[in-house]
């Protein structure tokens, strides 16, 4: 089936894998479309934004989605997910303690409401959020039929719980998380480990390679050199050694 990705407002980037950037906070929206499964990755802010990426993607995938993988917990890449009953999730080890408590709930909607996020949008998503039920410590590969993805819990390093996802095909894609940002300087928050992200970045390219896609949690999709020099930005921002990704003393 043609789907017409673009007239959706989305960005093909290969044959099953594409993304859209979502307004607001510009964060990313993965989505890998199998002959029997779909996943998607990081499903919006709120219910409302999850429900209509929901719809988006039955209209150009003819089908209900069946996974979301979280790339890490923060608000803007995980509240879409309470709108997505019935689905699968995946997530890093650690992270359905922060979203599948009461009080991970509350941190995250303290964090939606600071961030503009309405009282009420942010209570009602941490209220039906559901934690990850499918935790990955290492490597986890998703059979979608047609199309293996893997699922790598690379940090922590910009967050506790940092999740990548590599999809093969006629170009390697790998979307990142906020490990990697395009369209602003890297973040690091209070559950940051800054020591590690450099480390995560190599992790990155080692799964993508030269010649792959490097989607980033927000920006425009870039390439392995663009990994690199944020690596070098980080490792210098954070005083971490280029050669071997440990802090300087």
């Amino acid at each position: 089936m043609e789907m017409r990705w673009e007239e959706a407002g989305w960005e093909r980037l290969t044959g099953r894998a594409g993304r859209r950037r979502l307004p607001v906070w510009d964060c990313t929206v993965g989505l890998v479309v199998g002959d029997d499964s779909v996943l998607l990755i990081d499903p919006g802010s709120s219910v409302r934004e999850g429900a209509g990426i929901r719809a988006e993607v039955e209209r150009l995938a003819g089908r209900h989605v069946t996974h979301i993988a979280f790339t890490h917990g923060h608000f803007d890449h995980v509240l879409g997910g309470s709108a997505f009953a019935g689905a699968q999730f995946y997530g890093a080890v650690g992270l359905d303690r922060l979203v599948g408590t009461s009080a991970g709930r509350e941190e995250l909607r303290v964090s939606a409401v600071a961030q503009g996020l309405a009282e009420e949008e942010a209570a009602e998503a941490c209220d039906l959020l559901k934690a990850p039920g499918h935790l990955v410590s290492g490597e986890w590969t998703l059979e979608l039929g047609g199309v293996q993805v893997l699922l790598a819990n690379v940090g922590p390093a910009h967050s506790q719980h940092d999740l990548a996802v590599f999809v093969p095909g006629e170009r390697e894609t790998v979307f990142c998380g906020d490990l990697v940002e395009e369209s602003g300087e890297p973040q690091a928050g209070s559950d940051a480990v800054p020591g590690q992200w450099p480390a995560a970045l190599d992790r990155l390219l080692s799964l993508g390679g030269e010649d792959a896609l490097y989607v980033p949690g927000h920006g425009a999709v870039v390439d392995a050199d663009f990994v690199r020099a944020q690596r070098a930005t980080l490792a210098d921002r954070f005083g971490v050694s280029r050669a071997c990704g440990r802090p300087r003393s």
